[in-house]
């Protein structure tokens, strides 16, 4: 075999190189161990250039091969703003800023949900309000009839912003909600709509942004609000407000306070000149979500009179598309316009589409 024309061992390349170095140190320097022939029977690349540093009195090089640590992987957090400081959970969306666009990239103009829209397949009332009807039970020579106590009732409620500033810190509201209890079980009154409840709003909303305590205020309303039942006497009701209201959240819970002022009528034109007394100058309403469920309530009174209501419901998460269950109770005064000043304890179950927090889309 032709010894020149075989290329040269690794190990035999590495030992020249490292006697190279060896002796061509500067005086004073190392002296060559006896076992240098040993670093040539190491096999491993690294170990062996280790070997012979040592050996000529040089400084061990960097590992080249040394796979880099890796840092623990987190997920990324929200951009700082001036004067914050990065938390270890972030903090979960606004359910306010969602539902009142407060949110840079939602439309600035647009038309969403606005109070829960909901169908109530069944609605049973402890005590049916007969009274108001007597008069035209009587004029339909039918003094003997009454309402069923189990009814259908449905809303539909919706809102469009008519402007608001580039950052939507800042919009305009126009609002319309209208209530229907539906007698449509009670065939021998020819099913009729019990009562009708209309109410258009025109809101102007702001977001402060200042947090406190744990709680960030994120919410506050200044508007009108009309609301009647669109009858003639002696079933007519109606009334209205100006309203403010402030919204409060931390995490999964939002607090919402209205207070209202009762614009005045005169006298002979006030349809329930009482109904403060019942309704009160205010409510408060707690939402809360968790895990796709929506529970709220609500409450209201007048202290004076010791009369008021509350209202409790619950949304399951989304079941076919974006039906959701539904379920509502009540107790006390003003289930309707017309029950303003009629005390009874109802309960309805049904469908929802939203509930009172839910809100704008980002824009496209």
């Amino acid at each position: 075999m032709n010894t020149r024309s075989q290329r040269p061992r690794p190990a035999a390349l590495l030992t020249l190189i490292g006697l190279g170095a060896v002796c061509c140190a500067p005086v004073g320097a190392r002296s060559l161990p006896a076992d240098l022939a040993g670093c040539a029977a190491v096999t491993a690349d690294r170990e062996r250039l280790a070997c012979y540093d040592r050996a000529s009195g040089r400084p061990a090089a960097p590992a080249l091969d040394t796979a880099p640590v890796s840092a623990p992987m987190t997920a990324p957090s929200a951009p700082l703003t001036a004067g914050s400081t990065r938390t270890a959970t972030p903090a979960p969306p606004s359910m306010i800023d969602n539902a009142w666009g407060f949110n840079p990239d939602s439309s600035r103009y647009t038309i969403v949900f606005h109070r829960p829209n909901y169908l109530q397949v069944a609605r049973y009332s402890s005590q049916p309000n007969n009274t108001p009807f007597k008069q035209l039970f009587d004029a339909a020579q039918a003094p003997d009839a009454e309402l069923d106590a189990t009814e259908a009732r449905f809303q539909i409620s919706f809102k469009a912003r008519l402007w608001s500033t580039e950052d939507r810190r800042f919009g305009v509201w126009a609002a319309y909600t209208q209530q229907s209890q539906w007698q449509v079980y009670n065939g021998e009154l020819s099913r009729p709509f019990r009562e009708n409840n209309y109410m258009p709003e025109l809101i102007g909303s702001f977001r402060p942004g200042i947090a406190f305590w744990g709680w960030r205020w994120q919410l506050f309303n200044v508007g009108y609000t009309h609301q009647s039942n669109g009858r003639a006497d002696p079933i007519s009701r109606s009334w209205d407000r100006l309203i403010a209201e402030f919204g409060v959240e931390r995490d999964n819970l939002a607090l919402l306070l209205r207070t209202w002022y009762r614009l005045p009528e005169d006298d002979q034109d006030d349809d329930n000149p009482d109904i403060e007394d019942y309704f009160g100058y205010g409510d408060l309403t707690a939402v809360y979500k968790w895990r796709g469920h929506s529970f709220t309530f609500t409450g209201r009174g007048n202290l004076d009179t010791g009369k008021g209501a509350a209202q409790f419901s619950w949304m399951s998460p989304p079941l076919f598309g974006p039906l959701r269950g539904y379920l509502q109770a009540f107790t006390g005064y003003g289930d309707s316009m017309i029950d303003y000043n009629w005390n009874q304890n109802s309960v309805g179950i049904g469908i929802a589409l939203n509930d009172l927090l839910d809100g704008p889309q980002p824009q496209e």
